[in-house]
């Protein structure tokens, strides 16, 4: 037997060593010491072999737009709403398009190889929906990107977001999106809520909100998406991203609603980067931290992953497209500091998000598809620690980016002649 291409000896997630053998864009094989003849070899001894790394919560129609019309001095969320909405009238399909091509190869670098964008639906034009329709084809042989549609001014708040939504979902877009807390009341929030859950029921789609990004305590929102998704049956289809009020909620009432959350099979989505550079923007000292509650979501069996949400536009003026960053940021907000806690922000950007996207087809398993990453590192948690090169980015079946080890040259006396900063650490038996 051979095969198309053969990765030698990796060091898989869970700590085993094989080979992965890939006939056409399947994984075919995997196991120790494969002697198949292949079309190509690489070797990846000693280095983390992982599936793609995956971004549950982006908003490509807005990257790569940093400085336009003008840089979001104050920083806040509001503000970059507000930026967002002068430069929209400016946008046209070719640059919508140009800038999310790049950032696409900016993901396939980075071994980025699934995405689930939002994209504002609240431009009578929908001018963003076509070129990300447009992107999600070309892209397609190389990264699964998932389209939200998003009312980004609000879906009762900003005229004609209702027909608009209907309209990009009728055009192909995949998921069903909202933002119930820009509502202009609490009222209309939760109104948005039960109107944008029946549409998805009604399709058969997915629910991905903006629920409860704010520090407002009382902003509760997500109670009412978790009440929708069970009395519809959307359990295991619906996630709510950021809920960042919940880092301000008192703990009697956190009591209740994560348990109605883990019940409804509802995820959360939080985006570290983003959410601890906007949220406490108001507060002088002591000052919040931006964050939901992860630790405890895991604790009541929630799903979640963290999102990277936004790189240089308005309300971003960093990124790189890199999720090790993402989990890098959010191991430390949460303040996750455990192996097993570390190796869990692993999993938030890689299995727990494509569980959370519904990406049947992904994960290092015979019959799934060949899609994989080469880390300079010997496991998760030294790739969280040191955000390496991807080595080699196989994106089905297909080698798409590949670099070489960067080894930083010493001249010390009686030192050695270089250093990667790769360490294996002992870890003390847990008795």
């Amino acid at each position: 037997m051979s095969f198309d291409l053969i990765v030698k000896g990796g060091t898989l997630p869970n700590g085993q060593t094989a080979d992965i053998a890939i006939a056409g864009a399947k994984i075919a094989a995997i196991e120790p010491g494969i002697t198949a003849e292949a079309g190509r070899v690489v070797e990846a001894s000693g280095n983390l072999v992982a599936p793609p790394l995956v971004d549950p919560h982006f908003h490509m129609d807005a990257t790569l737009s940093y400085g336009l019309p003008r840089i979001n001095a104050s920083g806040t969320l509001l503000e970059g709403i507000a930026l967002w909405g002068e430069l929209k009238p400016l946008l046209t399909h070719e640059a919508v398009k140009e800038r999310a091509l790049a950032y696409c190869d900016w993901a396939v670098s980075m071994g980025l190889l699934a995405i689930r964008s939002h994209v504002d639906v609240c431009d009578d034009r929908l001018l963003a929906v076509e070129a990300l329709l447009e992107v999600r084809k070309e892209v397609a042989p190389h990264i699964d990107l998932q389209l939200v549609a998003f009312p980004q001014d609000g879906f009762f708040r900003s005229p004609g977001a209702r027909e608009n939504t209907l309209r990009a979902l009728d055009m192909g877009i995949d998921v069903v999106g909202g933002i119930p807390h820009f509502e202009r009341t609490m009222a209309d929030g939760t109104r948005s809520v039960t109107a944008l859950c029946e549409i998805a029921a009604e399709r058969g789609l997915m629910v991905d909100l903006h629920c409860d990004e704010t520090d407002d305590p009382l902003s509760r929102h997500i109670e009412q998406l978790a009440y929708e998704t069970q009395r519809l049956g959307l359990g295991g289809r619906v996630a709510g991203s950021h809920l960042t009020s919940m880092h301000s909620m008192d703990n009697y009432y956190v009591s209740k609603l994560l348990p109605l959350m883990a019940e409804a099979q509802v995820a959360a989505i939080p985006n570290p980067l983003i959410n601890i550079m906007l949220q406490g923007r108001h507060d002088s000292f002591p000052k919040r931290r931006g964050l939901t509650r992860v630790k405890e979501m895991h604790a009541h069996g929630i799903r979640v992953g963290f999102g990277q949400d936004c790189v240089l536009d308005p309300w971003y003026s960093l990124g790189t497209a890199d999720m090790l960053d993402v989990a890098f940021m959010g191991l430390h907000v949460a303040q996750m500091s455990h192996p097993d806690e570390m190796r869990r922000c692993f999993d938030m950007v890689t299995s727990e998000s494509a569980a959370i996207m519904g990406l049947d087809d992904y994960g290092l398993a015979v019959g799934k598809k060949a899609s994989l990453i080469v880390l300079d590192a010997g496991d998760p948690v030294e790739a969280i620690r040191l955000r390496p090169e991807r080595l080699c980015v196989v994106a089905a079946g297909k080698v798409v980016a590949e670099r070489d080890r960067q080894q930083t040259r010493l001249a010390l006396p009686g030192r050695p002649s270089t250093v990667a900063r790769r360490h294996r650490a002992p870890i003390a038996r847990q008795e």
